[in-house]
């Protein structure tokens, strides 16, 4: 792959958006649209007791409030691993005992440069949340049934849950 031209459109707090063109594998030339993104975490919290943590809140781009594992953005200079333990404070107000990266994955990798690390945090000692001034989060703690029961009925729509949580489902090293 060849960049013949890039250009940066529009530059946010969370994205910027370049338009490159390119000449392809197989010798063609295409303009693609490309959302950078520093990338993400996201936290699959483990209760003692086997249930899993997952916050509700207010998606604007969806219109609507969805459930979703903790996540976050990877601050500038910032570590996976301590954006993850951060975010899981900021959103749920534990701290992880221990915390283990599971894997990493591309949301929508047709145009979106982020890559989302998954975690699982387990040991999980209450504390104190502190969300961001524009985040109104809500606590739920659930059972594996019960989170089959929502991915059945379509209550979990959110991408980056629906690999945590079917991964949590389908793998044996994950505990209860």
């Amino acid at each position: 792959m060849r960049v013949l031209s890039s250009k940066t459109v529009y530059d946010g707090r969370v994205v910027r958006l370049r338009i490159d063109r390119v000449i392809e594998p197989g010798n063609v030339e295409a303009t693609r649209e490309v959302v950078c993104h520093r990338g993400s975490v996201v936290v699959l919290p483990l209760l003692d007791d086997g249930r899993v943590l997952l916050v509700r809140q207010f998606r604007y781009a969806t219109g609507k409030s969805l459930w979703e594992l903790v996540a976050g953005g990877i601050e500038q200079g910032e570590a996976p691993r301590a954006a993850a333990l951060r975010e899981l404070l900021e959103e749920t107000g534990y701290r992880a005992g221990s915390l283990d990266r599971l894997f990493s994955f591309y949301p929508s990798p047709g145009f979106l440069s982020e890559r989302m690390v998954l975690f699982q945090a387990r040991g999980l000692v209450r504390s104190k949340a502190c969300p961001e001034s524009d985040e109104r989060i809500r606590l739920g703690r659930f059972r594996r049934a019960q989170l089959r029961s929502m991915l059945r009925s379509g209550k979990i729509e959110d991408g980056k849950t629906l690999v945590g949580v079917l991964w949590l489902l389908g793998s044996k090293g994950a505990g209860r």
